[in-house]
């Protein structure tokens, strides 16, 4: 089944429980002999027969969850390509935590090494360059615990000599420039996901040559982009895992996509535009002994605060339209029409001229 058909069988089922939650009391409540055409006309004279169960409105919160599967796993994967061009000579195996300053792959058995940032590797670094990107370089020098420049956005002769000492300790040529293609970076440590390439390639430069992730294990949602709302990165989620238990998450990113639905299979659908949704385990060590697995996200589509509620199951449906409470007060009853707010979890939101919390109503049976 498609995330598509998912959604839509969570949206048909929870419209028809409500509507069977309010058939079966409407059903039940003419089982009470009451006349519905003359409650709605006239609230105040309901009769008096007594329902054999009653409950209380009370004042809550009522939360609207909508659940949608998701992965877990590492997140989306980084292809990384090699820009040098020449023998891919070693690969690191899948699965592999690769950290700053350790080889991603070697090519003509030099290593192309991984540092951390945002941006990516664009150009040669050389004495007089200056930007963002030496800035960069150098802040990933200076952890590596190379010293005797300053951290700034010029590529110095100071940076040069310690480029050297850099180069001499990865078996380089020590020539002080960063040659484009010598070293990638991604937000931090990364696990390598799979291989593009096989030891022995003679590599083109912008050949794929391995994809990464992230090390931490995450779940990812795609969802509709009408669903916009409920993913707001920061809010919290409730995961339910492959064994049952369920444990809390948060939203840590969320992007949008575009996803072609045919391809790879011959189809000609139209390319469809999702929310990529990421959330990350609030307690990992309910994660130990998965892997990947499909986890079922609940997320918050809406919430009302301090409103007035009943169970479902005490709405009648009135002759004349709309829904009404059938309140108990002193041994009698009446018919009061209130308007329906947020359902959710067997309870909805209820308002209405006379409708107040602690008062008794009627629960069909």
């Amino acid at each position: 089944m498609t995330g598509s058909a998912r959604r839509r069988t969570g949206r048909v089922v929870v419209v028809a429980a409500v509507a069977v939650a309010i058939a079966a009391t409407a059903a039940a409540a003419t089982g009470f002999g009451l006349d519905f055409g003359s409650a709605g006309s006239d609230p105040k004279n309901a009769g008096g027969n007594q329902p054999l169960e009653t409950t209380q409105v009370t004042r809550e919160t009522l939360v609207e969850r909508k659940t949608e599967d998701g992965t877990l796993g590492y997140g989306d994967a980084t292809i990384v390509a090699d820009r040098l061009g020449g023998t891919l000579t070693a690969l690191p195996s899948v699965g592999t935590t690769i950290k700053r300053g350790q080889a991603l792959f070697r090519v003509d058995n030099q290593p192309v090494v991984l540092l951390y940032g945002k941006l990516p590797a664009y150009r040669t670094l050389e004495p007089g360059t200056e930007g963002p990107d030496v800035k960069q370089f150098e802040q990933n020098l200076r952890a590596l615990g190379y010293t005797g420049f300053t951290i700034d956005e010029e590529y110095s002769a100071s940076t040069a000599s310690a480029v050297k000492e850099w180069q001499e300790d990865l078996g380089l040529a020590e020539t002080g420039t960063v040659e484009l293609g010598r070293i990638a970076y991604a937000p931090g440590q990364v696990r390598v996901a799979s291989h593009e390439a096989s030891v022995g390639d003679v590599l083109q430069p912008g050949e794929p040559v391995i994809s990464h992730t992230g090390t931490t294990r995450v779940v990812t949602v795609d969802l509709e982009v009408t669903d916009r709302a409920m993913a707001r990165k920061g809010a919290e989620v409730t995961c339910t895992l492959p064994n049952g238990k369920t444990t809390p998450g948060k939203i840590i990113a969320t992007e949008t996509v575009i996803s072609t639905p045919g391809a790879g299979g011959g189809g000609d659908e139209d390319p469809e535009t999702k929310l990529r949704v990421t959330v990350g385990i609030t307690d990992t060590k309910a994660l130990a002994g998965l892997d990947e697995a499909t986890v079922p996200v609940a997320f918050t589509a809406s919430e009302r605060k301090d409103v007035l509620t009943v169970p479902v199951a005490a709405l009648l449906a009135l002759a004349e339209g709309g829904y009404g409470l059938q309140v108990v007060e002193n041994g009698t009853t009446r018919i009061v029409p209130v308007e329906t707010g947020l359902f959710s979890e067997g309870r909805v939101e209820v308002s209405g001229a006379g409708v107040v919390e602690g008062m008794t109503v009627g629960m069909p049976s």
